[in-house]
C-alpha cells in the first residue's frame, strides 16, 4: 500500500471535482500514476461513495504484465465485461473521462466518435490515433486544473497521467483559445483541426514512456498492433452504457423483472440537484396507487431518449411548446420524431406522474429539460444520495431534523 492519508488529503484540495472523484474510486497505482479497476469504475458511476475505504494498492510489472495477459480482445466484449474483469484491469484517468463521456451519448453519435478518433480516414483506428485521446484530455485538464501550489498540482499530473506536463498548451491557437464546455466538446473540436500533427507527436513521445492500460490491450491486442473497426468500436460503446443501466437496475429489481415505478423515480432524481425530492415522489405514489413495474427495456429505452436530450429539446422547441406545459401525446411524438425510440404508454404515463407536479396532466418543458440534463451528466458532477423513505410522513420528518 503506497497511500498516504494526509497527502491524499492534502492532494485533494489541488484537484477538480473529477480529479476528485478518480482518486476517491481508484484503488490501483503503478510507478507513481493511479488506476481505476473496472470494479472501480462502475462503482464510481453506480455509487454514491466507494463502498470500502480505497487504499491504492502498489502493482509489481509482473502483476500489471498478468492482468494485461489476460485481457479479452474486442471482438469477445460483452454487456458483462466490466463485471467479469472486475479486479483484473487497469484504467487511467483519461480513460476514466472517455469511458464517462460514452456513457452519456446517442448511439448516432458512436460514427461520429470513431471518425474523429481515424484521422487519416481508412476507417479503422489505430493505437497511435487513440492515444491523440490522452493529450486531448489532458490540455483540457489543464485550463480546469486549480491554482495553487505548483509542486503539489506537479504530484498531482504524476498521480493522473503517470508524467510531468507542461503548462504550454497545444490546443490554443494563435488569437484563439478553444475552451469548449465539455471534454465531449473538446474532443470532437480538437479532433475537426489541423492540429493533429502536434497531437500525434505528442503522442508518440509519451506513449514510450506509459504502460499499456487494459482498455488499449482490449482495443488494440497485446502487442499493440491491432486496429479498431467501427463495428467493434459501436459495439463497445453500446455494451458499456448497456452494463451501467444492468447495473443499476438489477440493483433494484431484487431478481425480479421489474422495478417499481418509485424506484424509478429514485434513480431518475438521484444525480440532480432537485432538493425537495419528497414531494415528487408522494406525488407519484398518490398518482399511481396500483404498482405495474418498470422493465428493463422500458427503462432501457428512457435512458436511450436521455441521450438523445438535446435532439429533443430542439424538436419541442419547433413544436412551440418551449414556454408552456406538453400533454403525455404530445411529448411521445416529439420523444419518437426526434429520437426515434418509442416509449411505452405505462412508461410515459409514470414519467409524467413524477413530475406533474400539479396533477394536470401537462408537463412543465423547462422544469424536466433542467432536471432531466442534470440526470444526464452523471460522474462529471457532483451528486447529493436520495435515500429511500417509506413515507411521506418520514420525508418531512426528515427534512424537519435536518435544518
Amino acid at each position: 500500500v503506497t497511500e498516504n492519508r494526509s497527502d491524499l488529503e492534502d492532494l485533494h484540495l489541488y484537484a477538480t471535482p473529477r480529479e476528485q472523484r478518480f482518486r476517491r474510486f481508484a484503488s490501483l497505482e503503478f510507478e507513481g500514476q493511479l488506476y481505476m479497476t473496472p470494479y472501480d469504475f462502475i462503482q464510481a458511476v453506480t455509487s454514491d461513495e466507494p463502498k470500502h475505504a480505497k487504499k491504492w494498492r502498489s502493482l509489481s510489472k509482473q502483476e500489471l504484465n498478468q492482468i494485461l495477459m489476460e485481457t479479452p480482445p474486442v471482438w469477445k466484449g460483452s454487456s458483462k465485461l466490466f463485471r467479469n474483469l472486475n479486479e483484473k484491469g487497469v484504467i487511467s484517468y483519461t480513460e476514466y473521462l472517455f469511458l464517462l463521456c460514452i456513457l452519456t451519448k446517442p448511439h448516432a453519435g458512436f460514427r461520429i466518435a470513431f471518425n474523429m478518433f481515424d484521422t487519416d480516414g481508412n476507417e479503422m483506428v489505430d493505437k497511435k490515433e487513440f492515444l491523440v485521446l490522452q493529450e486531448i484530455f489532458r490540455k483540457k485538464n489543464e485550463k480546469r486544473e486549480k491554482k495553487g501550489d505548483e509542486e503539489k498540482r506537479a504530484m498531482l499530473r504524476l498521480q493522473l497521467y503517470g508524467y510531468h506536463t507542461s503548462t504550454n498548451s497545444v490546443l490554443k491557437t494563435e488569437g484563439e483559445d478553444l475552451v469548449p464546455r465539455s471534454y465531449w466538446d473538446t474532443l470532437r473540436r480538437s479532433t475537426s483541426q489541423a492540429l493533429f500533427s502536434d497531437l500525434a507527436e505528442r503522442a508518440d513521445n509519451i506513449s514510450s514512456s506509459l504502460s499499456d492500460t487494459t482498455l488499449l490491450v482490449h482495443f488494440f491486442g497485446k502487442k499493440g498492433k491491432a486496429e479498431l473497426n467501427f463495428e467493434d468500436f459501436y459495439r463497445f460503446m453500446d455494451n458499456l452504457q448497456t452494463e451501467v443501466l444492468e447495473i443499476e437496475f438489477l440493483s433494484y429489481s431484487n431478481g425480479m423483472n421489474t422495478i417499481s415505478e418509485e424506484d424509478f423515480a429514485h434513480i431518475l432524481l438521484r444525480y440532480t440537484n432537485v432538493e425537495n425530492t419528497s414531494s415528487y415522489l408522494e406525488n407519484m405514489r398518490c398518482s399511481i396507487p396500483e404498482e405495474k413495474g418498470i422493465t428493463f427495456e422500458e427503462f432501457r429505452s428512457f435512458f436511450q431518449f436521455l441521450n438523445n436530450l438535446e435532439d429533443f429539446a430542439i424538436a419541442m422547441q419547433m413544436y412551440n411548446f418551449a414556454s408552456r406545459s406538453i400533454g403525455q401525446d404530445e411529448f411521445k411524438r416529439a420523444v419518437y420524431v426526434a429520437t426515434g425510440v418509442k416509449l411505452s404508454p405505462h412508461l410515459v404515463n409514470t414519467v409524467f406522474k413524477i413530475f406533474d407536479v400539479d396533477r394536470d396532466d401537462q408537463l412543465s418543458y423547462k422544469e424536466f429539460i433542467g432536471i432531466m440534463k442534470d440526470r444526464l451528466n452523471r460522474g462529471f458532477r457532483g451528486y447529493k444520495p436520495i435515500q429511500r423513505y417509506t413515507t411521506f410522513k418520514s420525508c418531512v420528518r426528515k427534512e424537519l431534523y435536518s435544518r
